[in-house]
C-alpha cells in the first residue's frame, strides 16, 4: 500500500483554508451575528403578539420591532472578535 500512497507527514501544516474551516465549525464558537439572527425573529414575534394582546396600535408594535432590530444590530456591532 505504501508503494502507491506514502505515509502522511505528521509535521506537515494544514492549508490555511482548512485551519479557518476548523475554527468556523467549533461547537462553542458561534458568532454573535448567528446568535442575534436566531433570537431576533422569536423576540420580534413575541413582542408583536404581546403588544397586540394589549390592544395597542400596530404601528407602535412595529416601531418597537424596529427598535428591537437596532438593539440586536448594536449587540452584533459591539461584540469583540476572538480572531
Amino acid at each position: 500500500m505504501y508503494s502507491i500512497f506514502h505515509p502522511l507527514d505528521p509535521n506537515e501544516r494544514l492549508p490555511r483554508e482548512l485551519i479557518l474551516e476548523g475554527r468556523r465549525h467549533r461547537l462553542m464558537d458561534i458568532r454573535h451575528l448567528e446568535i442575534a439572527a436566531a433570537l431576533y425573529l422569536p423576540a420580534l414575534i413575541a413582542a408583536i403578539v404581546a403588544l397586540g394582546a394589549l390592544h395597542l396600535n400596530p404601528v407602535i408594535a412595529f416601531i418597537f420591532g424596529g427598535v428591537l432590530l437596532v438593539g440586536f444590530l448594536a449587540f452584533v456591532a459591539t461584540a469583540k472578535t476572538t480572531e
